[in-house]
């Protein structure tokens, strides 16, 4: 391409993307249909700005998504503002400040769009649509608990029930590692072939620790295996409290949703820069792509919080199909009425402009599957 080539004006940045009929309504209806059981479960909706200072933007555990936001300079203030890439932060924010004196524990709930700096080869877009919720002001396991049980509820909401939620502690791991005084490189290498999933690089660098952190690797899938594994090992007292919580966590679960499929990963830490408890993510069976993230964090300067953000981008490449809204033609001067009682029928009425020779080809032209002929609704032969 030559600078004397005409730009197609449909070219997008990479990572980014239109959304077209009817993929933009099934999403926003999808969107309502999480919030609506966010909002029966009592998390009130706030609405943050896409754009903020800075320096409140990265602060707190926005820190964590720095590397992936967008800054531009305000023209107005002459200060730098970030695009954001991740809606909790701007929630924590809201509840430290505009929100500091609502009764705790305080519910809230959101949904919008964010933008990274980049994408990942599993997930190149870089435009991200969010919804989710944030419990602040508890630090309980029937916390983390209501989180996992709402979370699930709202997928089988748009027809995702065979979910399962993936749970670790991301601050065990380091823990041990400090408890067993490991540091510089032989950590680094340590962290590394956890990350990695490297049974044989973890027993070569784990010292001491070899035998325990093999152990709970290896522990990795079912909730039970997982969890007995952290039951059996020798842990230090932090440690042991961290595993202990998760445990409960598992049992207040368990006790209001006892088919839901739980599976633990006890030395998992990737991607989970600013949880500090329990934390949560979502897969569907047979996919790699994460259809949520969330866990506990700390929300201003030390306010416990846990949350959970759902992709619905994501939710919506796995979910059954929504039926698209039968579209119904209403010819020029037809009553109106019907054409009112049909909406309120669930039929997207199509509304005729100008007169035509045949109505049934002008409504196959405008994609109608039915038609409107004297008060009645008949369905249109597809051309």
């Amino acid at each position: 391409m030559t600078d004397d080539d005409p730009i197609n004006p449909a070219l997008l940045p990479a990572g980014l993307r239109d959304l077209l009929p009817p993929d933009a309504e099934t999403e926003a209806a999808s969107v309502e249909a999480l919030m609506e059981v966010f909002a029966a479960h009592g998390y009130a909706r706030v609405k943050p700005p896409l754009l903020e200072f800075e320096d409140s933007l990265l602060a707190g555990a926005g820190a964590a998504v720095a590397e992936q936001t967008f800054r531009l300079m305000d023209p107005d203030s002459q200060r730098m503002m970030g695009l954001r890439a991740d809606t909790t932060p701007q929630v924590a924010r809201i509840a430290a400040t505009r929100l500091a004196t609502a009764p705790r524990p305080l519910r809230l709930s959101y949904a919008g769009q964010c933008l990274h700096v980049r994408g990942s080869q599993l997930a190149p877009d870089r435009q991200i649509a969010q919804a989710g919720i944030e419990l602040i002001g508890a630090d309980t396991p029937a916390a983390d608990a209501e989180i996992v049980l709402v979370g699930a509820e709202a997928l089988a909401a748009v027809g995702l029930t065979q979910v399962s939620f993936d749970l670790t502690v991301p601050t065990l791991s380091p823990a041990l590692l400090d408890d067993a005084g490991i540091a510089g490189p032989a950590r680094v290498a340590l962290a590394r072939a956890l990350d990695r999933k490297d049974a044989a690089s973890v027993n070569r660098h784990a010292g001491a620790l070899a035998g325990t952190l093999t152990d709970l690797l290896l522990a990795a899938g079912p909730a039970d295996r997982a969890l007995a594994a952290l039951a059996a090992a020798h842990l230090p007292p932090t440690a042991r409290a961290l595993a202990d919580g998760l445990a409960t966590t598992v049992a207040a679960i368990r006790a209001r949703a006892p088919m839901l499929r739980l599976t633990i990963d006890p030395v998992e830490f990737r991607g989970l820069r600013y949880h500090t408890g329990v934390s949560i993510t979502i897969f569907a069976p047979g996919r790699h792509e994460e259809l949520g993230r969330g866990g506990r964090y700390v929300s201003g300067d030390a306010e416990p919080a846990t949350g959970l953000t759902l992709y619905p981008d994501a939710i919506l490449r796995v979910a059954p199909p929504r039926q698209p809204r039968p579209r119904l033609y209403v010819p020029l001067g037809a009553d109106q009425d019907e054409a009112a009682r049909m909406r309120h029928l669930g039929y997207a009425t199509i509304a005729g402009l100008a007169a035509t020779d045949d109505d049934e080809v002008e409504a196959n032209r405008l994609g109608c599957t039915h038609i409107l002929r004297n008060g009645a609704v008949a369905v249109i032969a597809a051309e």
